[in-house]
């Protein structure tokens, strides 16, 4: 069996790295995790499952936290609660309604200045401290390193160097080149310089979508594998869970603001509602994930604070539940003309709930509208009358049976688990090592 040691934030690398670590050994590879430490409570947030640990050697490699820890104490002395957003607290304490306002700007010039390569690079030498002791005492056929964040490849850098071990930098989002990047020009060319500085050492490069590996080919002018993001094949095994009675719109992670836009899906559900082809007592869309003021304020803008909730956020085992009960899953495309490779993690996770999925917003034959043709798994609805349309037509289902019928493509839907993703690595592996 082969050994490859891998440089990953668990907080921030799950589930693409616990899922590739559970099954890289039925493909002959042995996988020991570099990470901060991560206790019981964390585990069960992240959705680590007990496969991942028994199959995974985790190494764990303590440090103070991120750039951000000392406003974190600072609001934790105030009584700021650790579990709800801090921006948003922030937010609601000095009376910034605005999507983007002045304690964001703030905020992000302070990450901007301190927080270069990224927020986490204070884990730089601790990471580098245990796998020099690691490398020491056994022989490893390769370094693997994940981003997020980019101090990842950092480490991987100087191990590969140090030890001359052949280095695959995964990218499950991009660096400089990110759909999502927050920062300013100067912050961005001090960015792409590192970035192409460091990424030349690797050996390989892969990207979790092809959008990604096109923007990395075209940075490094090298070959980049695409290996997407997945699912634990253990959950698709799991026993169903009951749908709800009504007829459940669910929605559960992040969104980006300016980049994803419910209000067409609210706007289509108003309109619905008040031409009385959708009975308002009989739906419900929940959000799971961090609350926010400007989305419940666009609730109210709409009128639907009786239809639409808030409900915070939750572990990725409770969310996962909730979108086995749902009768539909709402997928918030990206809103970017010149971004239409950008794979959502939730697409993924979606997937294995084995519940229809409706994406809305965003352009036509994107990737995400790929998938979900070849999986039968949902459909793309761009614009507010098409989403009126598809929710119209999901609804008249679940009036005559109780609830949306689904027929997926199982076997292309199994493309995308873990087991698959670990065999592309693998071979990624093998190639690089023979």
């Amino acid at each position: 069996m082969k050994k490859v040691l891998i440089i990953a934030n668990l907080f921030h690398a799950s589930p693409r790295i616990p899922g590739l670590t559970s099954y890289l050994p039925e493909f002959g590879w042995e996988a020991t995790v570099i990470t901060p430490p991560i206790n019981t409570d964390d585990a069960k947030k992240l959705g680590l499952l007990p496969r991942f640990f028994t199959k995974t050697k985790i190494v764990e490699a303590p440090y103070r936290g991120d750039v951000l820890w000392p406003i974190r104490k600072m609001m934790k002395i105030m009584g700021f609660k650790r579990e709800r957003s801090l921006t948003e607290q922030l937010k609601e304490k000095f009376g910034d309604k605005s999507k983007k306002g002045l304690i964001d700007k703030l905020l992000l010039l302070y990450q901007s200045i301190f927080g270069f390569p990224d927020t986490e690079k204070l884990w730089l030498k601790p990471a580098l401290r245990k796998a020099g002791e690691i490398l020491e005492k056994e022989r490893y056929n390769a370094v693997l390193s994940s981003s997020p964040y980019p101090t990842s490849h950092l480490i991987a850098k100087k191990i590969k160097k140090e030890f001359n071990m052949p280095w695959i930098a995964d990218f499950r989002d991009p660096w400089s080149q990110n759909h999502n990047y927050p920062y300013g020009p100067i912050r961005k060319f001090l960015d792409t310089k590192l970035e192409k500085k460091t990424i030349k050492n690797a050996d390989a490069i892969d990207a979790a979508s092809s959008g990604y590996a096109e923007k990395q080919q075209k940075l490094h002018q090298k070959s980049v594998s695409v290996i997407t993001n997945g699912f634990d094949p253990e959950y698709l095994e799991n026993t169903p869970v009951p749908l709800t009675n009504k007829f459940t719109i669910t929605y559960t992670g992040t969104i980006y603001i300016g980049k994803q836009d419910p209000e067409k899906i609210f706007i289509a559900i108003k309109g619905l509602i008040s031409k009385n082809k959708i009975n308002p007592d009989h739906i419900e869309i929940r959000f799971y994930g961090l609350q926010q003021y400007w989305l419940k304020k666009l609730i109210m803008k709409h009128s639907l604070e009786e239809v639409i909730k808030q409900y915070g956020v939750i572990s990725r085992f409770e969310s996962l539940q909730k979108q086995k009960e749902s009768q539909l899953l709402l997928l918030l495309n990206w809103e970017d003309q010149k971004e239409r490779g950008v794979y959502p993690l939730k697409l993924f996770e979606y997937l294995c709930s084995l519940r229809p999925i409706i994406a809305s917003g965003g352009f036509p034959k994107d990737d995400i509208e790929k998938v979900l043709y070849e999986t039968k798994a949902g459909i793309s609805a761009h614009t507010i009358e098409e989403i009126e349309a598809a929710l119209l037509n999901y609804y008249e289902e679940y009036k005559l049976t109780g609830k949306v019928p689904y027929h997926p493509d199982l076997k292309e839907i199994n493309r995308y688990s873990y087991r698959e993703m670990a065999n592309q690595f693998a071979d990624l592996l093998n190639e690089m090592t023979k």
